[in-house]
């Protein structure tokens, strides 16, 4: 027979509740990607708080799975974003959901502003992303607002488990020049939503996180904190003297040459300079490499844990492991 719980143990157990995911400022707790989804703009707003930004967060879409259940987390979770400042309003479709994201970073070109930047959160299933290139194109050449920023959370269904078409959505966002980070864990949702949305302030671009089904379907204990995240601005890039962000007036070419000369390159130094791409396995003799990104970064750990590789074998036999964002 089990000896019972110390007092100080029962407290601490009393005190637990499944909206801890939402309430705590800090700690441990357990939650579902869709989940994460939703708790990453609340971090988002402590951060900035604490960084002595007054801002606000707005986060809209159309749902679908994998995104399935972001509008209803969501409504269940309304006292906590709107005690965060975060409006949560679902789109008639995808490309009013964009275009609404596009608006909120023009806030801060007018008198009178509220706040001193919106961050913004787009969701939509891979076809969805597809519908939104003419929106995504256009507002990704104007670009964010300075304390703002835009996340594009695209929902892909690889295995078309439940999707009409089995999705990828990189295709589409790199041919609207977005940025694509992809988290391998309900834990990255979190870490690598902050970094694109400070990524996003910094270049002007939107970003997006690719959430495939297996992960964003997954649910595991995550470590909540709103320092755990140190966004480092990289110094060894020249921006011009105006900035990469949105502006009012603005010219089609002066879009063009902000994009095709300084955001992309901007980009790839703040994921250098911040280290989202990693080397997870290294050797001084390194003759193989292989680079994952994302779920497949978990099933290529997984297959070398079958072959019995592990990271002594890996470097006596000089190959290399990295691991892309």
């Amino acid at each position: 027979m089990n000896a019972p719980l110390p007092s100080s143990e029962r407290l601490l157990l009393d005190d637990i509740s499944l909206d801890d995911k939402y309430s705590l400022e800090r700690g441990r707790v357990f939650m579902t990607g869709i989940q994460a989804l939703i708790r990453l703009p609340m971090l988002q707003r402590q951060h900035d708080l604490q960084a002595g930004l007054n801002t606000a967060g707005y986060v809209t879409g159309y749902r679908g799975s994998p995104l399935g259940t972001v509008d209803q987390t969501a409504a269940k979770a309304r006292k906590y974003l709107d005690a965060a400042h975060v409006k949560f309003h679902p789109g008639m479709n995808e490309d009013l959901a964009a275009t609404a994201v596009w608006g909120t970073q023009q806030v801060n070109l007018f008198p009178g502003a509220q706040y001193d930047g919106v961050f913004s959160l787009w969701y939509g299933k891979g076809p969805g992303v597809d519908r939104c290139g003419d929106v995504f194109k256009h507002a990704n050449m104007a670009g964010t607002s300075q304390h703002g920023g835009v996340l594009v959370i695209a929902g892909d269904d690889h295995a078309a488990k439940s999707s009409t078409t089995a999705h990828q959505s990189e295709h589409i966002l790199k041919a609207c020049g977005i940025p694509v980070l992809y988290p391998s864990s309900v834990q990255e949702y979190l870490d690598y939503g902050l970094h694109g949305w400070a990524m996003s302030r910094y270049t002007g671009l939107w970003v997006s996180l690719k959430c495939v089904t297996d992960i964003v379907e997954s649910g595991m204990s995550v470590e909540i904190d709103p320092q755990r995240v140190q966004p480092i601005i990289p110094t060894d890039f020249e921006l011009p003297l105006d900035g990469l962000n949105i502006r009012q007036p603005d010219t089609v070419l002066e879009q063009e040459t902000r994009m095709n000369v300084y955001k992309w390159y901007a980009a790839l130094a703040y994921a250098r300079v911040n280290k989202l791409n990693q080397i997870i396995w290294d050797s001084p003799r390194a003759r193989i490499g292989i680079v994952t990104a994302g779920k497949s970064y978990l099933d290529t750990r997984q297959a070398l844990y079958d072959l019995g590789i592990d990271e002594q074998v890996a470097a006596t036999s000089a190959s290399v492991s990295t691991r892309s964002a």
